[in-house]
């Protein structure tokens, strides 16, 4: 192009080029990696136990090392190239001459972990930092990618105080299914297809087997890839690596250019707490809110910034959004695969159009060291309709709205841009679960007379009620419905949706029902009326009545009596907070 601009998702097209004022090398490594060059004792038995590895003498002396926290599993297909980007990071931290170190971490698989990963979110969280504190190590590399492991590494990175990058595993490929593109968020479509009986045992089987054919996270703009993009932004991760494929070569290059940005991290002493500023923190919100990224999102960020005594809020959520487009076309909201993000530019023209409308504070650092100011000078407009023009948006507004009212004092959240915009004002009369198991044994019940027209609402499913606020608040469309063609109506509840689900839903409403929020007050029958224009949450029963109910509430009993439910149960936030725990905020 006459400007001269790159497309800006290459990660090896400039990534790494020293700020002013970094210093090319210090004789000694900065941290608590110095304990190695000690004379005494103790630095001779430290060098000793890293030599019986075979390391040589010359190699344990006077050189940065990095950490590499790995959240490979077995247990996390998600993450399953992990074990493979950590030896192209290790390449990166010896080209740049540092000792690279890798170590394991709790992982957290969405499919597998029971009742919910966001129950362990912070125990990961925990994991991570007293890793990162503990050991002798001058900065860190995080490779994570599922759904909690990135916001999770965040939180204990950013906690430990110590220079760190992320680097993630990136998407899987798309399949096919029917003689069409599939990828992870159609799964909900194609559950309701069976529940309504239109895909056979043979189909079912199929799906199972080509669902997903590589390793990576899910490939649409769900929880895992919105928190990918967030780490970008940030500058906790190198510019153009959030888009790229998970099987696509230049993961393993960025890999290796990770690596050897960790090296310089250590030398310059620069922390997380340097790149997660509140202006950073505004141009993720404003990134996730252009993208029509997952409301997961909402909580994650808000406990990232809790980790270094920041603040978002939910009003701050909702002044960003009514400012803020949808350029992002990306399924589950648009047509569009990641795969199109990717080619388009990704992140960094993502932001080239954010700041041409002047809505980005590009003083804000990338993960390269430089000012986004510098990476978007060489970034140009995005190359195809994955990511619109910022005259030609998706909707005026961003993705996410958020709602206060008389059922929600303290907030909840709604996705527009995956919301039938008919249902976006609506006002019904509730069905009440109480709880998933209820809600499983009860959705279909025809003697429940559910329509279109119902508010279907879950409670007990929050933070402290279920616990650990599974993503149970896409709740099913009954099966009689389905049949007759309906595909959306309004839900409310406590708990999380995938960031891969799409729907009219109202979430993380605040106070949970189990901390005696109006959730706890509905009853069958109960008019509520929802506004996503305006932004409200309302339950139409009068103050009196109310009152009346809430004189008869009793708290849920009992709750765990030992281990992490304990711990969890009696100290973690309620959603507008960000569901860390009281103790481990800044």
């Amino acid at each position: 192009m006459a400007t001269g601009r790159t497309r800006g998702r290459g990660v090896l097209e400039g990534v790494t080029p020293r700020p002013q004022g970094e210093p090319a090398h210090r004789d000694l490594p900065v941290g608590t990696s110095a304990r190695l060059d000690a004379t005494d004792v103790h630095g001779l038995a430290a060098r000793a136990f890293l030599r019986s590895e075979g390391l040589s003498a010359e190699a344990v002396r006077s050189r940065p090392i990095v950490g590499i926290a790995n959240s490979w599993s077995e247990l996390n297909p998600c993450n399953a190239g992990l074990r493979d980007l950590a030896t192209a990071v290790k390449r990166g931290v010896v080209a740049a001459g540092g000792l690279p170190l890798e170590f394991p971490t709790i992982s957290l698989a969405e499919p597998f972990v029971a009742p919910t990963t966001m129950l362990l979110r912070n125990l990961m969280s925990i994991d991570v930092e007293e890793m990162i504190r503990a050991n002798p190590i001058d900065a860190v590399v995080l490779l994570g990618g599922c759904d909690k492991t990135t916001p999770a590494q965040l939180m204990g990175a950013a906690s430990a105080g110590k220079p760190a990058i992320q680097l993630g595993a990136g998407y899987r490929a798309t399949s096919s299914f029917e003689g069409q593109p599939l990828v992870i968020d159609q799964l909900w479509e194609l559950g309701d297809r069976r529940r309504a009986g239109d895909l056979d045992d043979d189909a079912w089987l199929e799906l199972e087997g080509c669902l997903n054919i590589t390793a990576g996270h899910c490939n649409v703009m769900g929880t895992a890839s919105t928190m990918a993009v967030i780490s970008e932004v940030l500058g906790m991760a190198l510019p153009g690596s959030a888009a790229i494929p998970a099987a696509h070569a230049q993961r393993v290059a960025a890999a290796e250019a990770t690596g050897r940005r960790a090296v310089e991290l250590a030398r310059t002493g620069t922390t997380p707490a340097d790149h997660i500023t509140p202006a950073a923190l505004d141009n993720a919100v404003r990134a996730v809110l252009c993208l029509g990224g997952s409301t997961n999102a909402v909580i994650h960020l808000e406990a990232i910034a809790g980790r270094l005594g920041l603040r978002i809020g939910l009003d701050r959520w909702a002044e960003l959004s009514r400012a803020t487009p949808v350029l992002g076309d990306l399924r589950p909201s648009g047509p569009h695969l990641l795969e199109e993000l990717y080619a388009a530019g990704g992140v960094p023209a993502l932001l080239h159009e954010l700041d041409a409308l002047g809505m980005l504070d590009t003083s804000a650092r990338a993960g390269s060291g430089e000012t986004w100011a510098e990476v978007l000078a060489r970034t140009a407009a995005p190359s195809n309709r994955s990511i619109r023009p910022h005259r030609e948006p998706v909707a005026e507004e961003g993705g996410i709205a958020i709602l206060r009212g008389s059922l929600a004092p303290r907030g909840a959240v709604f996705k527009r841009a995956a919301a039938t915009p008919e249902l976006w004002r609506h006002t019904g009369p509730a069905v009440v679960f109480e709880g998933v198991d209820d809600l499983h044994a009860r959705i279909d019940d025809p003697a429940l007379g559910i329509t279109a027209a119902h508010v279907l609402v879950l409670r007990h499913a929050g933070p402290k009620g279920a616990p650990g606020m599974p993503e149970a608040g896409h709740l099913p469309i009954p099966v009689h419905l389905l049949r007759q063609g309906v595909r959306d109506m309004v839900r409310l509840s406590d708990a999380r949706m995938s960031g891969t689900a799409s729907g009219a839903v109202a979430l993380h409403v605040a106070p949970e029902a189990a901390e005696g929020g109006p959730l706890a007050l509905v009853r069958d029958g109960d008019l509520i009326a929802l506004d996503a224009i305006e932004g409200r949450l309302d339950l139409l029963v009068d103050e009196a009545e109310l009152a009346r109910r809430r004189s008869l509430w009793v708290a849920p009993s009992g709750g765990p009596r030992r281990g992490w439910g304990w711990l969890h149960h009696r100290h973690v936030l309620q959603a507008d907070e960000g569901c860390d725990f009281d103790f481990l905020r800044a």
